[in-house]
This record gives C-alpha cells, structure tokens and sequence, in this order.
C-alpha cells in the first residue's frame, strides 16, 4: 500500500469481526458473510468520497467481486481483481508461521481448492506467490498495478 500515494487497506476479516456476538463463521453464514461484504463496500465508498486508493483484502470470489463492482457502477474507478495463489505445501508452511489463534489449517487448503476449481475464476485472475519471499512483497504489488490482466474494470 506504500506504493500508492493516497491509499486505504481493509481487512475482510477484521470486518467480518465487527458483530461481537451472534456471528458465523462467514463460509458457513449466508448473513455473516452478506453482512461482511456490505460493510466492505460502504467503508470502500466512504473511502473513494475522500480520494482514497482502496486495498481490500478478503477471500474474495468472482460473484462477490462482481457484486462489489455492481455496487460501484456509479462511479468512475478502476477495480483489480487478483487472487494470490500458492502450492499446497507452501500454505501449510505459511499458516504454521501465524499465530496459533490465526491458524486457519485444513480451511486454508478448502479454499485453495475452492479458487484453483472455480469455473467462474479466470486464470489470468491467478497470481501464484510461493515463489516470492516477504521481501518482495512490493514488487508483487507494482506487477499487479502494471499489469492490465488484473483489471475487472
């Protein structure tokens, strides 16, 4: 996010956090999930009323990307879609280096089968990382605003 001059970073999951009690795990809860996604673009609207660059980074499919760039119609702005990809062995390394509390194990190997069988994911959505190290992290986000292939809109 350095690398834009005017941005803003949203955390899905520390959206999907906000209702204290009564809520599901969003993958298993339609309305956890809704709920999730309507916040996002509300604070994504906010955001872009005060010229913000907007990050947002969540599990996010095509049909609720679809749906978020509907819910933008209005206005004039360039959405890019990537999904960060990595080998199974790789994200098994990775979610060992996370807290023990953030750990999200066997669901983290669900959704890499979820993204990698996506009929509706188009490859050239998919940008495989497990090549790449932390410390590469802002030339992995320079490719992605240089590349047009990301661009949904």
């Amino acid at each position: 996010m350095e690398t834009l001059n005017r941005s803003a970073y949203i955390s899905g999951d520390a959206i999907s956090h906000f209702p204290v009690n009564g809520r599901g795990k969003p993958w298993l809860d339609k309305s956890t999930l809704d709920l999730t996604w309507k916040n996002i673009l509300s604070i994504t609207m906010n955001l872009l009323d005060y010229k913000y660059d907007v990050v947002i980074d969540y599990v996010s499919f095509p049909k609720e990307v679809k749906w978020l760039a509907s819910g933008l119609n209005n206005r004039e702005v360039r959405i890019v879609y990537v999904v960060l990809l990595v080998d199974k062995e790789t994200i098994i390394f990775r979610d060992q280096l996370r807290p023990e509390e953030e750990r999200m194990g066997e669901r983290s190997l669900i959704l890499l089968d979820e993204f990698e069988n996506d009929s509706e994911l188009m490859d050239v959505n998919k940008l495989y990382t497990h090549e790449y190290k932390i410390e590469q992290l802002a030339e992995i986000i320079d490719g992605i605003l240089q590349d047009d292939k990301y661009i949904l809109r």
